[in-house]
């Protein structure tokens, strides 16, 4: 059971939430945004949100292999050169230690994205791991049948 529905206690809050999420969608690659939502939820052990990106992903026509590789993605065979320096830097920044993102992560980033694709990625993260901190301290549960 839910701790808490954010979007009916704090509704002005969570309108800015989605309206980074709005952007986001708007501006990042879907097949890499939902790669990057589906990694960062694995890390901060977000199972709603595991739940959500992964049944988006497969809505939309990702393959199932590369979903479930996603939780071992160096090792694995599926993912393109920008598709790994984002969940490089979507590790990264969501395990964010004491010295930051490192230059390596960042430069290979940097190499195969933009300047501005890079800052929409950044965002893209950001936003996710908002949501997850939002989600877990709430405890939210993914719906009992889809």
């Amino acid at each position: 059971m839910s701790r808490m529905d954010m979007a009916a206690v704090a509704p002005e809050a969570y309108q800015a939430v989605l309206g980074m999420e709005k952007y986001v969608r708007a501006n990042v690659d879907h097949t890499v945004l939902e790669l990057v939502k589906l990694r960062a939820s694995m890390l901060n052990g977000c199972a709603f949100c595991v739940d959500m990106h992964s049944r988006d992903a497969l809505a939309a026509g990702e393959d199932s292999r590369r979903l479930f590789a996603v939780a071992a993605w160096r090792e694995a065979p599926f993912f393109d050169e920008r598709e790994r320096a984002a969940l490089a830097l979507t590790d990264a920044v969501t395990r964010l230690g004491e010295h930051g993102v490192p230059d390596d992560v960042w430069d290979a980033a940097a190499k195969v994205w933009s300047e501005k694709e890079l800052a929409d990625l950044v965002m893209a993260i950001a936003t996710i791991n908002v949501w997850n901190r939002v989600a877990v301290t709430c405890q939210t549960q993914p719906p009992a049948s889809v």
